[in-house]
C-alpha cells in the first residue's frame, strides 16, 4: 500500500474476518489495511502483506480471547 496501488490475495476467510474487524473498528477496509502495512514496514524483517494481514488477524482474536 504506502501510496501505491497493491493486490492482495487472501483466502476468503480472512477477507470476511478483515471486513468485520474494520466495521467492528469503524474503518474503511482500505484505512485498516494500510494501519497493517505501516505496521509492517515498520518491523524489523518486514513479512509479505497478505502474511501481515493474516498474522495481524491472529494476533488481534488471541489478544481478544486474553480479555
Amino acid at each position: 500500500m504506502a501510496g501505491h496501488k497493491t493486490s492482495i490475495s487472501l483466502e476468503p476467510l480472512f477477507w470476511d474476518w478483515l471486513r468485520r474487524v474494520a466495521e467492528a473498528e469503524g474503518l474503511p477496509l482500505n484505512a485498516l489495511v494500510a494501519r497493517i502495512d505501516a505496521e509492517r514496514i515498520a518491523s524489523p524483517t518486514p513479512p509479505g502483506l497478505a502474511g501481515a494481514i493474516r498474522l495481524w488477524l491472529a494476533a488481534c482474536a488471541l489478544e481478544r480471547d486474553r480479555l
